[in-house]
């Protein structure tokens, strides 16, 4: 047996004992776990989790030898002193949580307990030695059978500690020094930097500012005297609500030592916007965008700033995240390591859900429930943010009885008529062609339609100067360009007909005198109503909002967003007021059923079947429809593609082709492909060949196979 047994030898032969690595980690886990009492459980996840590393085999392979299973001995030792959720997160720190299967799993099989089985046997090679050198603590109380979700919970977030903690421990070691900080403000000072930015608002100037600092000062108020726990912010269009929610949340992470704050917003137009919000108020060292179309170039050494964000995207380690509801929800039913190393980040945190209202339907049972679990048992103050606020409080009260929502801003704090800038309308059916007629008769004029299918068959019927489209068939830079051409001519006064997808009511800053809406739900309706008369500049009688029915089938995602927004609009008047917006809510959810609620029966498996981490994961697909990105060589594109085939493959490249990239259905990528219009790429992605398919008025055209058109 060989004296000292070794964790990691870095690539200049310098070597990390194995007692110091697994010293460093369980330190490092019991640190994180320790914001929801589980210091003890982190402990003994660390210093077993590579027990396994303690053999003759293990050794060998750190200098060329065949792999070796590490995780399953120090697994096993766990189970021996009953410390089941340790013994989960030490089984998969490298190849992720596996389904717990069945306790009669023969050895060998791929579950928990099959692996566990096989360590039972013999089958592993694991000496002795580590018992000369670790103290394993005494065995705790372990409670994450007694109730199936909480405990697949609470293994998560253990998990979360552990992978974090070894991957920092070995990346120390291999870079030998600790990760840069520098440069990162704590809390205190972030409030410090917001009061800065809103000095000059006080004394607010007119009756509008008057009720926006005094929802300001009411959430700053409310931030420091209120205890954690689950919220409210309910503000009209124009309130102020994205300052305003900042300053909540940083008040109350500063009252409670809470350690950072988290933004969680349906789309990524509104993280960019809101992002950069934030980096004015805050700087940009602190705040992180993290979603898909957002990356950094870890390989970068000589830029310090981006190598930090680009580390922070692993575990959140920064005072303020802005991300999308995907990275969220996922990561928090995931079972991969990379997914579940920002988990206990997010305990001790303020989370904020932007525009609430979009939490998906088809997930709302299993996403409520995980931020029931978050402020139950983590140390989480949540807070839904919006200006429609959904119909939540019987989930919550079913999967968090002990708290109660509390509204941040009661309505008698402000008038809500004084946000008031439109007058909606609502219209019979019309076809494409009376729609074009009327849109042609307005100076200044937005048109939103349901599909992108629709809004290219309504541009193409429009004429004269100022026509633009707007859509997912256009990639980002090229969207980008077209708003602020859009803007530009709004602010000049000159004519401006756009006619768009959904995609430019989510927070998209327009003006317009004049919106219609194609008929769809009611938060929908009034999202589209934000991007009339924005500023307040004109009579609300004189900005109309007109929703209208147009030729096309309401589609059946659509249908019951449709009809609980037609009972809505029979049932109220003004159906802008909270008490209208509260009914859409109930009714919608009434129309969609419990069922509907977990389409993927998440909860149902998670109580019938023992630990099934990854079964939920492959799951809990908040997106439904796999897409495939083709990118679009024009522009700087071209360049960047050349870079790409080049072979350059940095996240910056990436991040930088992400702007000019369009997404697609499978079907209809394979479409073009069949066409020949298409180079692919071999991660999956395509280059658009046949540039002439792609119109610098609307984008790409699906048209394939003979000039047949797909459209979504």
């Amino acid at each position: 047996m060989q004296n000292t047994y070794l964790a990691h030898i870095d690539s200049d032969g310098r070597e990390q004992a194995l007692i110091d690595h697994l010293v460093g980690t369980a330190e490092r886990a019991k640190r994180f776990a320790a914001l929801f009492d589980s210091a003890g459980a982190a402990e003994l996840a660390g210093l077993a989790h590579d027990l396994g590393k303690y053999s003759e085999a293990f050794q060998k392979r750190l200098h060329g030898g065949p792999r070796v299973d590490h995780a399953t001995s120090g697994a096993f030792v766990c189970c021996q002193q009953g410390q089941i959720c340790a013994a989960f997160a030490v089984v998969g720190h490298h190849t992720g949580l596996p389904d717990g299967g069945s306790r009669t799993d023969p050895a060998g099989t791929s579950t928990f307990y099959g692996r566990i089985a096989a360590a039972a046997q013999g089958k592993l090679e694991n000496a002795d030695a580590w018992r000369r050198e670790v103290s394993l603590p005494a065995p705790l109380h372990s409670s994450c059978e007694q109730d199936p979700l909480e405990g697949m919970f609470y293994i998560r977030m253990l998990y979360s500690c552990l992978v974090d903690a070894d991957y920092l421990d070995t990346e120390t070691f291999m870079l030998g020094q600790e990760r840069q900080t520098d440069g990162a403000l704590s809390i205190d000072e972030l409030w410090e930097r917001l009061c800065t930015h809103i000095a000059h608002w006080f004394p607010p100037q007119g009756d509008l500012n008057r009720q926006r600092c005094a929802i300001l000062q009411r959430c700053m108020d409310e931030g420091c005297s209120r205890s954690p726990g689950l919220f409210s912010l309910t503000v009209p269009t124009g309130g102020g609500k994205t300052v305003s929610s900042l300053a909540f949340a940083l008040a109350h992470a500063k009252t409670h030592h809470l350690q950072r704050v988290i933004y969680v917003i349906p789309y990524t137009s509104i993280i960019e916007q809101t992002a950069d919000v934030f980096r004015e108020i805050l700087g940009e060292e602190n705040v992180l965008e993290h979603h898909s179309n957002a990356g950094f170039d870890i390989e970068d050494e000589a830029d310090a700033k981006n190598t930090r964000m680009a580390q922070a995207t692993e575990n959140w380690d920064v005072p303020v995240v802005v991300t999308t509801a995907v990275q969220f929800f996922q990561s928090l039913y995931a079972y991969r390591s990379s997914q579940c190393r920002k988990l206990h980040n997010i305990a001790g945190s303020v989370v904020v859900f932007d525009e609430a209202q979009m939490l998906p339907i088809p997930y709302l049972r299993p996403c409520v429930y995980a931020m029931a679990q978050l402020v139950k048992y983590y140390g989480v103050s949540a807070v839904l943010s919006t200006a429609t606020q959904p119909a939540l409080e019987p989930l919550f009260r079913e999967f968090l009885p002990t708290h109660s929502v509390t509204e941040l801003c009661p309505a008698t704090l402000y008038q809500w008529n004084g946000f008031r800038r439109v007058t909606i309308r609502r219209t019979g059916r019309l076809t494409w062609e009376e729609l074009a007629g009327r849109l042609s008769e307005q100076d200044q004029v937005l048109c939103i339609v349901n599909s992108r299918k629709g809004a290219q068959t309504l541009f193409h019927l429009l004429q004269g100067e100022g026509c633009y489209h707007l859509s997912t068939l256009m990639y980002p830079a090229h969207r980008r360009t077209q708003l602020k051409e859009i803007r530009q001519r709004l602010a000049d006064g000159l004519p401006c007909c756009v006619v768009s997808t959904s995609l430019i009511e989510a927070g998209v800053d327009v003006d317009f005198p004049a919106v219609y809406r194609e008929e769809a739900g009611l938060d929908s309706i009034l999202q589209a109503a934000g991007r009339c008369n924005r500023e307040g500049k004109r009579p609300a009688d004189e900005s109309i909002v007109t929703v209208f029915q147009s030729e096309e089938k309401t589609p059946p995602l659509f249908a019951a967003a449709v009809g609980a927004a037609r009972l809505t609009i029979a049932r109220f008047e003004d159906i802008s007021c909270q008490q209208a917006i509260h009914y859409y809510f109930q009714q919608l959810l009434d129309l969609k059923g419990d069922e509907a609620q977990d389409v993927k029966r998440l909860m149902k498996l998670m109580r019938e079947e023992l630990l099934p981490f990854r079964k939920v994961a492959e799951r809990f697909q908040l997106i439904e429809s796999p897409t495939r990105i083709i990118y679009i060589p024009l522009g700087d594109g071209q360049a960047l593609l050349d870079r790409f085939c080049a072979g350059e493959r940095s996240r910056r490249l990436f991040r930088k082709l992400g702007q000019y990239g369009v997404s697609v259905y499978e079907q209809h990528f394979a479409s073009l492909n069949r066409a020949g219009d298409l180079e692919l790429l071999e991660d999956g992605s395509a280059i658009l060949r046949n540039t002439i398919l792609y119109s610098e008025a609307t984008g790409l055209s699906l048209a394939a196979d003979g000039g047949k058109g797909l459209f979504i």
